[in-house]
This record gives C-alpha cells, structure tokens and sequence, in this order.
C-alpha cells in the first residue's frame, strides 16, 4: 500500500513545534549527542591505544565499538517508534554518562593490566551502543521538526547536518587532546556532554508513537516494518539505492586514501588527517549553500548538481598528479556528497510516516553503510598497481547509478518540490 503525503500528518499535540524553540529544544540537544558521538567513535579507540599499548586490541576496540551499534539499529528504531524519541535519547545519554564516569573512576583505582584492558574493551562496546540510540532518537526529532516546519525543512536539515559536521571536526580533536594529559580527562569530558545531552533531552518535542503501545497489537516491528514503509515509498527507496552505490566509491576512497597519499605521494600520516579536515570544511559550506540552493533548484537540482560534480570529482582522483591535486579533488567529492546528504535527509523527513521513522530510518542507515565493509574487503583484495583502475571502476559505477537515480526520479512531486509538499495544518 502506497502512503500519502496526506495519511502521515502529525495531529493534536504533536502537531507544531513553536519556532523560538528549535535551538533549546532540537540544536542544542543535538549538539551535545553529536559531540558525544563523536568523541564515543573516534576518541575511544584512543583511550584504548593510550590504556593497553596495543595497536591489535585497538583495532579490536573499533570492531567491538561499530558491532553493537549495527546490532541495535533495528531494536532502536523500533524503540524509538514505540516509547518517544525523548525518553530513548534520555535514558541512552544518562546510562552513557554514568558508564563512562564509573569507568573513568575505576581506571585511576585499577593497576595496569588485564582488568584495566578488559574495563576499556567493554567500555568502547557499550558506549558504541548506547550512542546509536540517542543517535536514532535525535534523527527522530529532526526529522519530525522538518516536517511541522512550514516548508523550511530543508533549512532545518542544513542545520542539522551541520552541527553532525562541526562534531565530527571537534571531536576527535578534542578527546586527542584531553588525551594528552590522561584517558581520565578525556572520559569525563564524554560524560559531562552525556549528562547534558540527558538533561537537554526532555526539552526534546514529542514524536509520534505507533499505534498499539502499551499493550495493543502495533502494525508490526523492526526491519519487517522498516522493508514495509520502504517498499511503499519508491522515492525514498531508488534514492537510498543509488546513494549505496555511492558510498561504495566513497569507502573505497576513505579506505585508500592512507595508501595513495602514504605511497604515491611520500607524506605523512598527519597529511591524510589534513585532507578529511580540509574535505569536512568544505562539506560545511556546501551544506550551508544548500540552504539557499534547494529554494531556487529544489531537491531534484540540488540533488542532480552534487550527483554530477561527485561523479565527476570520484572519477579523476585516481588521477590526481599531486597532493594538493589529489585533496582538493577529495574536498569536491565530500562536499557534493554532503549536498545529496541534504537531499536524502530532506525527502526522508518529509515522506516516512512518523510513527514508523525509527524503524525505516535504521533500515536506510544500515543499507548505507553496508558498502563500507565491502569497501575494505575490495581494497584488501586489490594489489597496489590495480588500486587506481578499481578506484575508476568504482567511479564509473557510481555516475552511471547516480545517473539512472535522478532519471527516474525526473518527475516525483516531492523531490520537484521547493517547499514542504506537506498541507499546513489548520
């Protein structure tokens, strides 16, 4: 059964969320988690590397971290849908800061050893999980925000994606140097921003809740719901296709990047940490560009623009001649690929049914990432001189899903559409 733009409009309280409130109520509780967020992904290997010393049991630390978080998508969007995005984001950023701050205690009393480690490991996998669910439960919000925010969802999404990009700038920065003086400060940094997160979560407005709560019979849960609510909106479901393609191209290049800038152009590891910096502030600006961009092109130009110039800037970087060449080909890439991030984030809040997002929500995220681990398995399997033609190859196959996407999606009333396609209500 197809769902109408007209069956999925939020009612009685849920129905508006006042202007003046977006920044206490939906940016501030989503900068907090974003910078929890990211210090949980990419500071905590780090606390592991400073505590145990090994490189082996770091790489460990990374896979126990990202395992429960794809384990937990389904079981948190469904959460999500059932029990309100505030209450999940609450209780998830509470038990986070309250982990994390027993942990940091118990690190200062342990000696160096097994237990130390073991604490450590444990820690990276629990804080991996408990992240994805206030991170599914913020999405939840911003997503329900958009579509009561009187055709300024796509504002209110730009918004969004940049305060994620400003995180992902901030804070890994930020734990490598609260690092430097011990992993203890570093926790209690991740703490503090939970207990924020926490309290700022109950500022968060309501979300629609599935019907059948408490007790009832609810129309279903987790993927099965999810493939339901995608298989009915083919918009969304030819979009998330064609950006998985995508991502193939951009896990490769992720990927292999440390090799071609290590290898064929004699730098630094640091260079490689330089040109993902130089790629995240481009990626800023493009999204803040594309606030202004989708009123006059809409979803399917903004959508079409940063499909070509992706497209095109993934295909000649396996032929950059230099490292500049080579990062300022890599900086166009990610800040087209954030202006179809826009794009994607756009059309979901505007066309999933509330009561089912957390559900189809985690189902996209997990078809999204599912080619980055493919991603890896391909460069592992390449030798060095093939590296480039399999990059290119990638490139090839991205343009032309890429391509086919928009092509079909030439006349779909939502991504023509300027302005929240959803009637206001009266």
């Amino acid at each position: 059964m197809t769902v109408s733009l007209y069956e999925v409009r939020p009612a009685g309280r849920h129905a508006a969320v006042p202007t003046g409130s977006l920044f206490r109520r939906v940016y501030a509780p989503r900068a907090c988690d974003a910078l929890a967020y990211s210090m949980a992904t990419y500071a905590m290997p780090l606390v592991v590397l400073a505590t145990t010393g090994s490189a082996s049991l770091t790489g460990l630390a990374f896979a126990l971290e990202w395992i429960p978080r794809v384990a937990a998508f389904s079981f948190a969007g469904d959460l999500v849908d059932r029990s309100g995005a505030a209450i999940v984001c609450f209780l998830a950023s509470l038990l986070r800061a309250l982990l994390v701050a027993g942990a940091g205690v118990v690190l200062v009393m342990l000696p160096r050893g097994t237990a130390e480690t073991v604490t450590v490991m444990a820690l990276a996998a629990v804080t991996g999980a408990l992240t994805q669910f206030s991170f599914i439960a913020n999405e939840a919000v911003g997503a329900i925000v958009s579509r009561r925010s009187e055709g300024q969802s796509h504002k209110v999404q730009s918004v969004l994606i940049g305060i994620d990009q400003t995180a992902t700038l901030v804070g890994p920065a930020l734990g490598g140097v609260l690092l430097l003086t011990g992993p203890t400060r570093m926790l209690a940094c991740l703490s503090v921003l939970s207990f924020l997160s926490a309290g700022l979560a109950l500022q968060t407005p309501p979300t629609p809740l599935r019907a059948g709560r408490g007790g009832g019979q609810g129309t279903g849960g987790g993927m099965r719901e999810g493939w339901s609510t995608l298989r009915s909106l083919p918009s969304l479901r030819r979009l998330v296709t064609g950006l998985a393609f995508s991502n193939l191209a951009l896990g490769l290049l992720q990927s292999a990047s440390p090799v071609l800038v290590e290898g064929r152009f004699g730098r630094s590891p640091a260079a490689v940490g330089t040109l993902w910096s130089v790629a995240a502030a481009a990626t800023l600006v493009v999204i803040t560009c594309c606030r202004f961009a989708l009123n006059r092109a809409g979803l399917w130009g903004v959508g079409v623009i940063s499909g070509t110039v992706a497209a095109a800037a993934c295909l000649a970087v396996p032929w950059a001649p230099s490292y500049a060449g080579y990062t300022a080909l890599v900086a166009l890439f990610m800040a087209a690929d954030g202006g179809l991030t826009v794009v994607l984030r756009t059309l979901r809040s505007l066309i999933i049914p509330p009561a089912a997002f957390g559900t189809t929500l985690s189902l996209t995220i997990l078809i999204l990432l599912l080619p980055f681990p493919v991603a890896g398995l391909v460069l592992a399997l390449t030798p060095p001189p093939y590296l480039t033609d399999v990059m290119g190859a990638c490139a090839a196959v991205q343009g032309l899903t890429l391509l086919i996407t928009f092509v079909r999606l030439r006349h779909d009333p939502v991504l023509r559409a300027t302005a929240n396609p959803v009637p206001r209500e009266a």
